[in-house]
């Protein structure tokens, strides 16, 4: 498979250097994309590099993921207002390990092919570097002005912000440096990433090629938008990480689910392994019916399976079911607590003891001790009307809610009417 052209029809390339695709159809390529190891998670922003990645490995290149533990250590200018935080070295060695695990979701580590992805870490070569020794070395071969003129650099100066503190202006000659001991030590003859990076990846083709006359090809992709022009990947909960104790599996199928049908048919040619035929059908049988939500649900599976697994998405599905579609007691039951409560995370809640349902009359439970209805009258009515369903049953004036109504020892779910939900803590 021609690697450009598999990106091309994905629209995953924004800018790329002369003879990066004779490159890649030469011979067996070696590329990186850099990951700074902020977090002990990889979020849904950094899947982009990393699917660029996945394609290479999957047109029989060889991908390597840079954890950046020295560069982590710094924070990258790029797209930047202020600087980051920095990060101990433990806290950047736990971190990679997460990440990796992460990442052999979506690359072959293990098989011992040429096309073995690997994992670098640019702490294990910038340890040992003294200061002297790199502004000898590197330094003197990129001049202050090329640095300046990048765009990342610039914005910085414009007045828009604070400033650049030294440590951060020398990033882009870190990251330089990164692609030279690749390049030199790992045969790297690319590298990728989103197009803040464009700066900082050819200042490394730059010292490549000044310092030992080498070769060297950029490729950078679109940043991910919104189609309403807010930040991929960012919910008003924060972001969408791959990590489930951070982002559940249901809220994860949920971000997928709920994508406009202007970003699925562009998320679903970046972030998944469709072919292009597959894609085609997908959009076209979309467009005849929009309201079926045949993109979102193939993104929605397709990501859930490769990041959480069969089981995770299958538990997703159903909890998606028991909150809009026709659900039964059993299957609340069957709900994990932490899905249970993320299903219903935005739905009316009331607190009450276990004393107060010894066995108590549906209305009252209804009307007095949840405040559910208003009054006893209109409590009755509704269930003259065959109006309430707790546990997604049915229940009439006769009903008595007793411990045993319970999910999970502690919940009771009451629906009042066909569209609002409230929950009923039992402490």
């Amino acid at each position: 498979m021609n690697f450009i052209d598999e990106l091309k029809w994905r629209g995953m390339i924004q800018e790329i250097s002369p003879g990066t695709e004779e490159q890649t159809n030469k011979e067996l390529t070696t590329a990186y994309v850099g990951i700074d190891p902020t977090a002990d998670s990889l979020h849904i922003g950094h899947l982009v590099g990393v699917m660029m990645l996945k394609h290479f490995q999957n047109c029989g290149h060889k991908p390597l993921a840079l954890v950046g533990g020295a560069t982590g250590m710094i924070g990258d200018p790029s797209g930047k207002s202020s600087e980051r935080n920095m990060l101990s070295e433990e806290t950047i060695r736990h971190n990679m390990e997460c990440i990796k695990n992460q990442l052999r979701s979506f690359l072959d580590f293990d098989s011992g092919k040429p096309t073995s992805a690997e994992m670098v870490n640019n702490y294990d070569w910038m340890k040992d570097y003294t200061f002297l020794n790199f502004i000898r070395d590197i330094g003197k071969h990129i001049t202050v002005n090329y640095m300046m003129a990048k765009d990342s650099v610039k914005k910085r100066f414009s007045g828009e912000s604070e400033g650049m503190s030294f440590t951060e202006f020398t990033y882009q000659l870190v990251q330089g440096y990164d692609y030279l001991w690749l390049y030199q030590n790992k045969n790297c003859k690319l590298q990728m990433g989103g197009s803040d990076q464009w700066g900082n990846i050819t200042t490394g083709t730059e010292l490549i090629r000044r310092k030992v006359g080498g070769e060297a090809f950029a490729l950078v992709c679109p940043l991910i938008t919104k189609a309403d022009g807010g930040k991929f990947g960012k919910t008003e909960s924060g972001n969408i990480w791959l990590d489930a104790q951070r982002t559940s599996p249901y809220h994860f199928y949920q971000f997928w689910l709920n994508c406009s049908d202007t970003d699925s048919e562009k998320y679903i040619k970046i972030f998944t392994m469709f072919s292009k035929e597959e894609v085609e059908t997908l959009i076209s049988e979309h467009t005849k019916a929009p309201h079926l939500r045949t993109l979102q649900k193939a993104l929605a599976k397709d990501m859930t399976i490769r990041v959480h697994g069969e089981e995770a998405f299958e538990k997703a599905v159903e909890a998606t079911e028991i909150l809009f579609g026709k659900a039964t007691k059993e299957m609340l039951s069957n709900l994990d607590e932490q899905t249970f409560l993320d299903v219903f995370s935005g739905v009316e809640q009331f607190e009450i003891s276990k004393s107060d349902i010894t066995s108590i009359s549906v209305v009252d439970f209804l009307a007095e001790k949840t405040q559910i209805y208003a009054s006893k009258g209109e409590a009755r009515r509704a269930l003259k009307e065959n109006g309430v369903a707790i546990n997604k049953e049915k229940v009439n004036e006769q009903t008595v809610v007793t411990p045993e109504f319970c999910l999970n020892g502690k919940y009771i779910l009451v629906q009042k009417g066909k569209k609002h939900n409230y929950l009923v803590i039992v402490r």
